[in-house]
């Protein structure tokens, strides 16, 4: 494993088979709005990690997708790194792998270093930062130290069986009006982002990783490969194990697997469940499993994030908190769950953590 090519399907189904079925979580502490207050040297909070590293630990859970950014890496390149290694020895003590996101393009345009903005109230992940900004995508003077800063993380970690793979890029298509999906909006933002994705898939690649390099297709119809867009197909092409995003029902869901299929390498869907749109546990997990399909949810303890309200809340806040079931998040800050019944049903796919744990930490 490890060469400077994509994976052959023999060695990403070797993967596939040490690490076994992943289950998990979208995963930022209820302490921090985004990614720079999660990690960021003044507002890191190992304690409050801890604790709720616990609670995915009490589910079973064997995997982590965590969110980085490039700002960290220009502020305290090696603090960044120390505490990154403090997250992956928290969860690799749980039996937790981590998969990490190198680059996103959701949510707010302009993020900056220190200390970062309280909630909006009423406002789903109101604090929520692209890295990088689209000032940075479109500035070539500013790519060396994004060049700098993927070699510098997959490199620090490209040995380490703690990771479970990297996500090098979320949602590169996507943009600040996410319950809209504007065509004409989209269609730019890709054009800007697509040779920084062929860039950094090349930089992280040649560290020589032993994990997976992956980045999830998301918005319309992946049927054929003629349906592609220019970025997804490069998203397709270049991930070693291929991973999408899907917040549609069980038909849906199935559906989308069985159109990733025909590209014959293992899958994750790296991000699901938003109860009110069909995307339940309930109706997704069962699926998964039997499909041999990595599964994180979005989203664990309710926190300054307030995932739990509807991606509609940026236009409609919910001041008075959600009409029915959360949206996203499994628990409330003192550990307890949403929906009991729930929390029964992943502790029972996953065996209650124990077989996950073992396979983890083998």
């Amino acid at each position: 494993m490890g060469d400077m090519q994509l994976w052959s399907v023999a060695t990403a189904r070797e993967w596939q088979a040490r690490v076994g079925w992943q289950v998990g979580c979208n995963f930022t502490p209820s302490c921090a709005i985004n990614q720079i207050e999660m990690w960021g040297s003044a507002s890191f909070d190992l304690h409050c990690i801890e604790r709720e590293l616990d609670l995915a630990g009490s589910l079973g859970l064997n995997a982590l997708r965590v969110y980085l950014h490039d700002l960290l890496w220009l502020d305290d390149a090696e603090g960044l790194l120390q505490r990154i290694d403090l997250l992956l020895a928290a969860a690799h003590r749980r039996g937790i792998r981590v998969m990490l996101v190198l680059f996103d393009s959701c949510w707010n345009e302009t993020p900056h270093l220190g200390p970062q903005r309280a909630p909006l109230p009423g406002v789903h992940n109101s604090g929520w930062v692209q890295s990088p900004g689209p000032a940075v995508l479109a500035d070539p003077s500013q790519h060396g130290r994004l060049q700098a800063y993927v070699e510098g993380v997959v490199g620090r970690f490209a040995r380490d069986d703690r990771v479970l793979a990297w996500d090098i890029w979320n949602e590169p298509d996507n943009g600040p009006d996410v319950s809209l999906c504007d065509p004409a909006s989209l269609a730019a933002k890709a054009a800007l982002v697509l040779p920084l994705l062929n860039h950094a898939f090349g930089w992280a690649r040649r560290q020589r990783p032993q994990q997976p390099l992956t980045s999830g297709v998301w918005l319309g119809d992946w049927s054929a490969p003629h349906r592609l867009s220019d970025l997804q197909a490069t998203q397709v092409a270049q991930s070693d194990v291929i991973s999408f995003h899907n917040y549609g029902d069980a038909a849906d869901f199935a559906r989308r697997i069985t159109w990733l299929q025909a590209f014959d390498r293992p899958l994750l869907c790296t991000e699901f469940m938003a109860r009110p749109t069909g995307s339940t546990f309930e109706a997704i997990l069962p699926i998964a499993l039997a499909q041999g399909v990595g599964a994180f949810c979005w989203g664990l303890v309710k926190g300054k994030t307030q995932t739990h309200l509807p991606w509609d809340s940026w236009n409609n806040p919910y001041l008075n908190g959600p009409d029915g079931p959360w949206f996203h998040d499994i628990f409330d800050a003192d550990g307890t769950p949403h929906d009991e019944a729930e929390v029964a049903l992943i502790r029972r796919l996953t065996g209650a953590g124990q077989a996950s744990h073992q396979t983890a930490a083998a």
